[in-house]
């Protein structure tokens, strides 16, 4: 029985195309280090079956994976990480994700829902990123 370690989904809000929301999926996993060289990628039967979508969407973004070196497919058994992506390690990002979860609550209690909350840090990321300062 193979082990799932990433589980796609997708958000018809987000402005990308469900293959680039895969493909984008995968590239966060690998950057935060929860795919890893070696894990197998969802098969195309079980992403079809859980995302309602057509084989070749998910066909198409493991290709771009590939072609990014990314991936490795093998006929047969599945499509497997073979690269990876810059990214810090593990003990770094748990800091970081606390103090996000608490500005989250937050922003909540402030009375953002979702929208708002991600309006808000996507707002401030691009301005923060244009300014050049953390």
């Amino acid at each position: 029985m193979e082990e799932v370690v990433i589980e796609f989904h997708l958000d018809g809000g987000s402005g990308l195309s469900p293959y680039q929301q895969v493909v984008q999926q995968v590239r966060h996993a690998l950057r935060l280090g929860l795919l890893r060289e070696g894990d197998q990628l969802p098969k195309v039967k079980d992403v079809v079956a859980r995302l309602a979508i057509n084989p070749n969407t998910v066909l198409k973004a493991y290709r771009e994976l590939e072609h990014a070196g990314l991936v490795v497919a093998r006929p047969g058994v599945g499509t497997f990480v073979s690269g990876t992506l810059p990214g810090v390690a593990p003990g770094v990002l748990e800091p970081l994700r606390r103090d996000l979860r608490r500005w989250i609550t937050k922003a909540r209690l402030a009375g953002l829902d979702d929208e708002g909350v991600e309006a808000l840090f996507a707002t401030t990321f691009r301005t923060t990123a244009t300014e050049g300062t953390a």
